[in-house]
């Protein structure tokens, strides 16, 4: 069993809003039940950086409130990487500080998005099946 799944329409959106922001570095929280992602929560890299992120505190407690409300659980962070590999950074794996949580790196190198999701759980990267469902 895939421990996450998200359906294309859902995904398509995480990687417009990545390729919108390219060549910066796109960030966000998928949230959801049981591994299906059911919402997507486009944040603002408050870094404006092409090689790092980091999301707006404010934003994210506000999202953190409206997930809570919603019933929905944060199932997995997202962040592009314009210029690197599909593959989590140093700084991406010692930033890592939701442990329950999934890590979706979207690759825009050569314009063709690669994506692929991690389980980073101190400072150890394991990469996970992330289902993608037609729904």
């Amino acid at each position: 069993m895939a421990e996450l799944s998200i359906n294309r329409k859902l995904l398509d959106e995480v990687v417009s809003h990545c390729t919108k922001v390219y060549p910066k570095e796109a960030c966000g929280i998928l949230a959801g039940k049981e591994g299906v992602v059911k919402k997507v929560y486009k944040m603002r890299n408050i870094e404006e950086s092409s090689v790092s992120y980091m999301m707006d505190p404010r934003e994210q407690f506000n999202v953190m409130k409206e997930m809570r409300k919603e019933g929905l659980d944060m199932l997995a962070i997202y962040h592009s990487h314009p210029c690197s590999g599909v593959y989590p950074s140093a700084k991406d794996i010692r930033l890592a500080f939701y442990p329950d949580s999934i890590y979706v790196i979207v690759n825009l190198f050569n314009k063709k998005p690669t994506i692929k999701a991690f389980r980073i759980i101190e400072e150890k990267v394991r990469e996970v099946e992330m289902k993608i469902v037609l729904e």
